[in-house]
């Protein structure tokens, strides 16, 4: 029986909310790139602890650290804004804000996953991916 999702990212985001709810720290995924650069754009904002890629036969371990032992996960809430049968683009302009600036949202771009200070920093629209505070 296999266990895969049709939407990664949905699976990957739903698994952080759910361990970080139960006060788990880390969770382990069977890899990809998109789930790899969405989880490295949530480490680099400061809410992942760390991940490590594990390679494997015939798909490696995605290895994310929620938060470090002793401590609680950062993130208070995470959404997954586009879906499969419902996809949000936005224009460099209309990119949105969360909670007044303390959250960010991952939007996939033509030059790759970036947070929206950097979509409207380069002036690029796309698809949002995740919202996070």
């Amino acid at each position: 029986m296999s266990l895969q999702s049709t939407d990664q990212i949905a699976d990957l985001i739903t698994r952080i909310r759910n361990a970080g709810m139960v006060g788990k720290t880390e969770i382990r995924v069977s890899t990809s790139k998109l789930k790899v650069a969405v989880v490295d754009a949530l480490v680099k904002n400061g809410y992942l602890a760390s991940y490590e890629v594990e390679e494997g036969k015939p798909r490696g371990i995605l290895h994310v650290v929620i938060a470090n032992p002793g401590e609680v996960s950062r993130i208070n809430e995470i959404e997954k804004i586009s879906k499969p049968g419902r996809r949000v683009y936005v224009a460099a302009e209309d990119i949105p804000t969360v909670k007044s600036g303390r959250g960010t949202v991952i939007i996939s771009t033509s030059k790759g996953l970036m947070t929206g200070k950097e979509a409207k920093t380069n002036r690029l629209g796309g698809e949002v991916l995740v919202k996070v505070w």
